[in-house]
Order: structure tokens, then C-alpha cells, then sequence
């Protein structure tokens, strides 16, 4: 057995269950004891029972799984913590059963000055694009809006698009689209933040969308009561995370507010979950002002709480054609988005963010998109020189076959997340595998095929875009099913899925020699499942569930 501290009684142990440490050197363990926050023994249950003194806390495993704590590599925590109290349409397919939903969630919240739903299915009429008609056909007098899983585009009904001042269309920026009909008027479909932000401001919760669509500060200082409502989102979205076995957090969207907020629950009660928020570099700021991301990571850098690293978003998603490919969409031959960036202005910001010794993280969908950035990348490492930058791209939802061995060769993290292959979990196979094309799905959501090139793959949700849970998304890694017989199998292994939920997760924020494993000496974060997970079939995971998450020693979950 490993022990350190020996001598002492442990604060807590965690017995009767097998132990997936996700260390090489030992690899399984039958028990595990923490003292201080740290891990101090693991090894038989016998060797770590003799830790146990009179006020050592025991968690009964009960024949679970016990593993690391899930490292959520890519979330939104504040919009998401918000977006649980709104009306949630995942699943709800028809012009009926959409009505029902909406007016029954209306008739539940008469004083309610904007109404917001959450999660509907680009095809949730079967095939007929969405309208405000529609909807006025369901809520004509109050606000409303709805949001895709993928939150890149929104539907408004009339009464929403007149009170946000953009029913006749508004002047927006590269990527952001405000459809229009033959009318002169809005369609109803809003793509992008810019063409939605006006709208949800109706709803009254600018703040807690400002790291995703400014990456700016409020602009008035919000009230001692405000504020205070702010925090209590926050910790809403951190229990919600603990719920699920997530003990650290790669949240991506950020600003100082985010910080700021987290830094208070940390001083007042201290946090459940580790956190991790990025400065959110939009394309309407200029380099200088990328000073703020640099005193952003010197004032946050513990263990709980930390910066350090710059978001960016290159383009949008497949299903509005708002992601920038290589080639023409295949359902839209004249059309392979635009960027929200041009290739030379994302080659100065990487050069510029990368002299400062910060990560950077870019959110890349096209293949189009993959390699700007992977150009961008490796421009910063010409004009800055090698280092272990870790610098990462989100999604890689297609990617070409020449850049692939490109994420190995630069070092470049591939952060992906498994919900969203379409047939995979939720995600309905159409519209997306018809704006790929046949051609491209070999190399759609290639997990596989970028781990065997030697890429660093790391796992999340991305939440609230896709459920939280963990052990959901790793089914869906070991259960995806090819979109053709010739396509590449692109599944993982389970214990390839846990390590990209911890090990891979460590790494992607240089953590790699205090989390993501089971070892003495490395932080006590630990997740305790309902199940023993080896034992269980892929396509029964779903009926795992966290049964205790310990974060820095502490209880921070127990079902």
C-alpha cells in the first residue's frame, strides 16, 4: 500500500468498493484514505482501516466504483446555473406538444416579463423551419424565446422581436444573422449572440450571459442584493456539477464578475468544485487589451480558483451553417460559413496571447475553422519559440485528414465532447450529418482517429448545450454507432472515456501532478459511483449515478 503521513488518524476513507485510481504504477485498490484535503494512503482495505480513528468520516461504497472526480473540461457554469429554471424542451417534437409546453410553462409564471425556453430540436416540427408565426400561434401577447441544445441559434416570437428592437433587422457583425423575410421583416431565427443578445436581455439576466457575449464586465455596478442573487445562481450550477461526480470545472466563458462572485462562495463557505474561468477575447477587442487576461491569471491562480487562460470563439455551429469549412456545405453548395475572425487577425492574437505564457482554448466546429487555428498555433510558436503551451481547440466536430497529425505535432489539446455526435446521445442525426455530407463523416467528431495520431483528448459536455452527467457521455463514447459502414469506428474504451474525464483533464490545465489520478499525495478528489461501472454494460450506464463526490476532502455530494 502507498501511505504518506503515516501515524496519523485519516480525516475520511472511503472503503468497500473497487477503486479505478487511473495510475499506471496501481492501477486498482480496494480502499482509499484522505487527510488535510490530500490522499495519504490507498491500497487494502485493511491497511487503510487502520487510519480510521474516532472522528474519521467512512463512506461506505457499497460494491460502487470509486474513481477520480470528474474534470468537466468545457462548461458554461453561470449561464448554465441560470438556464435550470427555464422551460426545457429537449425531446419535445410536434406543433402540439410544443404548444402545450409552452403555454402550460406561460400559465405557471403570469409575472414573468420574458419567458425563455431551453433545448429544442432544430427539427422539432419535423422539417418546417421554426417562425415567429408559430409561435405567435402559441404565445401572441408575452415575450418569448427558445434556444437550440446548441445555443448558437434562437426562435422569438413577434412580441419578443418588437420589445428587442430587431423585428426589422439590425446591423451585426461577421457570423450573427438576423433571418429575414421577403416582408423586410425578421423571420424569427436569430443566429449568433449578436442577434439574439438583444432579446434575452428582455429577460433580465444580461449578467450572467456577459462572459459569453461580451466578456466584459456589468456595466453598473450591481446592488448588494443583486449581487447576492448572482452568487446563489452560482452555487446552484456548482451543486448541480457536484450532483454529477464533477469535483473541477473548465468553464468556457469568463470574465472578472465570474471571478469575483466565485471568490466570495469560496471565502464565505468554499467552493465544491474547482473552477477554472478564462478571459473571453471577442473580435470586436483590441490586443492591449488582452492586460486584462494577464492580471486575471495573477490574481486567481490556487488551486480552487483560477485564470490563466484566453476563450475564443473562431466560428459558429454546422446545423445554422454559422461553422467555416473547407468546402461548401453539402445542402448549401454556395455557402462555407464566415469567420469571426480572419486568418491574420487570429494569427496576431495567438502570437500576442502566446507571448504572455497564457493557454489559449478556441472554440472550432469546421474544418475550416480547425485549421485557422492549428495556422494560428503554429505561427505563435515561430514567432514566440517552443514551449509546453497546451494550447487547446473545442469541438473539432470535422476536421481534415491533413491536419490531424497537426494537434500531436504542436502539442495541441483536442477538447471534445461526446453528447454532441448526432446519434450518439441526444442529438438527432438531422439536420447536421446532411451539412456535413457523405464525404466528410469519416473525419466527423474523430475522437479515435485523433487519439491514434497522439493527440491529447479530453472529454466534457459542454453544458448546458448537452446534459452534465459523465457517465451519460461515456456511453455515448463507447455506444456511437458509424453514420455509414465505411466510416472509421470512432468509439473509446471505457477506461479511454474515464481517463479523458480525469487524466486528460488534469493535463489540459497542467494539474496532471496533483489531480486526475487516484495517488498518494494528489488532491482528494474522488467520486463514489452507484455501481460498479467495469461491470456494468455500455448500454446500461445510464442507470449509474453518483452516489458521493468528495472535493479536497470534503462531502460535497451525497445521494
Amino acid at each position: 500500500m502507498s501511505v504518506t503521513g503515516a501515524g496519523q488518524h485519516a480525516d475520511l476513507i472511503v472503503i468497500n468498493g473497487p477503486v479505478l485510481t487511473m495510475d499506471a504504477d496501481n492501477p486498482a485498490a480496494e480502499a482509499v484514505a484522505v487527510k488535510g484535503g490530500a490522499i495519504i494512503a490507498i491500497g487494502s482495505r485493511a491497511a487503510v482501516e487502520e487510519l480510521k480513528g474516532p472522528s474519521t468520516n467512512v463512506v461506505d461504497a457499497q460494491g460502487g466504483s470509486v474513481l477520480p472526480g470528474f474534470i468537466e473540461a468545457h462548461m458554461h457554469l453561470f449561464s448554465g446555473a441560470a438556464e435550470l429554471a427555464h422551460l426545457q424542451l429537449a425531446g419535445v417534437h410536434g406543433f402540439e406538444t410544443l404548444q402545450k409546453a409552452i403555454r402550460d410553462y406561460a400559465q405557471a409564471r403570469p409575472d414573468a416579463k420574458m419567458l425563455v425556453g431551453q433545448g429544442v430540436d432544430y427539427t422539432v416540427l419535423d422539417g418546417e423551419r421554426i417562425t415567429r408565426h408559430h409561435l405567435d400561434a402559441i404565445l401572441p401577447d408575452r415575450p418569448f424565446v427558445m434556444a437550440a441544445p446548441d445555443h448558437h441559434t434562437m426562435w422569438a416570437n413577434t412580441r419578443a422581436l418588437e420589445r428587442a428592437g430587431v423585428l426589422h433587422g439590425r446591423e451585426l457583425g461577421p457570423g450573427n444573422e438576423i433571418v429575414m423575410g421577403d416582408d423586410g421583416m425578421a423571420e424569427g431565427e436569430l443566429r449568433e449572440g449578436e442577434a439574439f443578445g438583444p432579446v434575452l436581455e428582455l429577460a433580465g439576466e444580461g449578467r450572467v450571459r456577459l462572459g459569453l457575449s461580451t466578456g466584459g464586465e456589468p456595466d453598473t455596478m450591481p446592488s448588494v442584493e443583486e449581487r447576492a442573487a448572482d452568487r446563489d445562481i452560482m452555487r446552484r450550477g456548482l451543486a448541480w456539477c457536484a450532483r454529477h461526480g464533477i469535483t473541477s470545472i473548465h468553464n468556457m466563458d469568463g470574465n472578472l464578475y465570474q471571478l469575483e462572485l466565485l471568490a466570495e462562495i469560496e471565502a464565505e463557505e468554499g467552493l465544491p468544485c474547482r473552477v477554472q474561468v478564462p478571459f473571453h477575447y471577442k473580435n470586436f477587442m483590441t490586443l492591449d487589451m488582452l492586460g486584462k487576461a494577464s492580471a486575471m491569471a495573477e490574481r486567481y491562480n490556487s488551486e480552487w480558483l483560477s485564470s490563466g487562460i484566453v476563450k475564443v470563439f473562431y466560428d459558429g455551429v454546422l446545423d445554422s451553417w454559422t461553422a467555416v469549412m473547407i468546402e461548401p456545405y453539402a445542402d448549401r453548395s454556395d455557402w462555407a460559413g464566415e469567420p469571426l475572425f480572419t486568418p491574420r487577425q487570429f494569427v496576431d492574437l495567438a502570437t500576442a496571447i502566446d507571448k504572455r505564457g497564457l493557454q489559449i482554448a478556441v472554440h472550432s466546429i469546421g474544418d475550416g475553422a480547425v485549421r485557422a487555428v492549428l495556422d494560428g498555433y503554429e505561427a505563435a510558436e515561430r514567432a514566440n519559440g517552443k514551449r509546453d503551451s497546451r494550447h487547446r481547440i473545442e469541438h473539432i466536430e470535422v476536421i481534415t485528414e491533413v491536419d490531424v497529425p497537426r494537434f500531436a505535432e504542436l502539442g495541441v489539446v483536442a477538447s471534445m465532447q461526446p453528447p454532441h455526435a448526432p446519434g450518439a446521445m441526444d442529438f438527432p442525426l438531422q439536420p447536421t450529418v446532411a451539412r456535413i455530407g457523405q464525404a466528410r463523416w469519416p473525419l466527423s467528431y474523430a475522437w479515435r482517429t485523433l487519439k491514434k495520431a497522439g493527440a491529447h483528448v479530453v472529454f466534457a459536455s459542454d453544458w448546458p448545450v448537452s446534459p452534465i452527467d459523465p457517465i451519460r457521455a461515456i456511453q455515448a463514447a463507447m455506444t456511437r454507432k458509424s453514420w455509414a459502414e465505411t466510416d472509421p469506428d470512432q468509439r473509446f474504451s471505457l477506461h479511454e472515456s474515464l481517463a479523458a474525464y480525469t487524466v486528460e483533464g488534469a493535463y489540459a490545465e497542467f494539474m496532471e501532478h496533483r489531480k486526475g489520478r487516484l495517488r498518494t499525495g494528489y488532491l482528494a478528489d474522488i467520486v463514489v459511483l452507484s455501481a460498479d461501472i467495469e461491470k456494468t454494460a455500455p448500454e446500461a450506464l445510464h442507470t449509474v449515478r453518483t452516489a458521493t463526490t468528495i472535493c479536497g476532502g470534503r462531502i460535497t455530494y451525497q445521494a
